[in-house]
């Protein structure tokens, strides 16, 4: 195989693993009755803790207007809460309430699941080899 093969060959096994992954994805989060842009917030705050809503938008790549729509419907639905910034009186935090660390948890146990069922034939090094991989290519975001 040549390396022009080779690149096409990885570009198309990279595009239909994320087809695949967000078809998946989509499915799950339809189970749970919220949108994923909601669900991309709640598992930002749950991987990283409460912060302003300034970072929050930054990790999850949306302006900060359309952040404080989906904080609100967050909000409303007793899943994120509002919390003061000790640091800064003037800008808040926000941060999971119980029942989105709950909603977190749970598609965090599916997305455990679908890692181990997706690397179950794979052998304790061919899965430290992946997760390298995955961390060179994640650099590049």
């Amino acid at each position: 195989m040549n390396s022009h093969d080779t690149e096409s060959g990885l570009n198309h096994a990279i595009v239909e693993f994320y087809e695949k992954l967000s078809s998946w994805e989509h499915a799950i989060v339809r189970e749970q009755g919220i949108s994923l842009s909601h669900v991309h917030t709640l598992e930002a705050l749950g991987f990283h803790g409460a912060m302003r809503m300034k970072e929050l938008a930054e990790k999850i790549g949306v302006t900060t207007g359309t952040l404080t729509v989906q904080v609100e419907k967050l909000v409303a639905a007793g899943l994120v809460e509002r919390l003061p910034n000790e640091t800064d009186r003037r800008s808040v935090r926000v941060g999971l309430t119980a029942q989105g660390q709950t909603l977190f948890q749970a598609h965090s146990d599916q997305h455990h699941a679908l890692t181990a069922e997706l690397t179950a034939d794979f052998s304790e090094q061919e899965r430290g080899v992946l997760l390298s991989f995955f961390e060179r290519m994640n650099r590049h975001f």
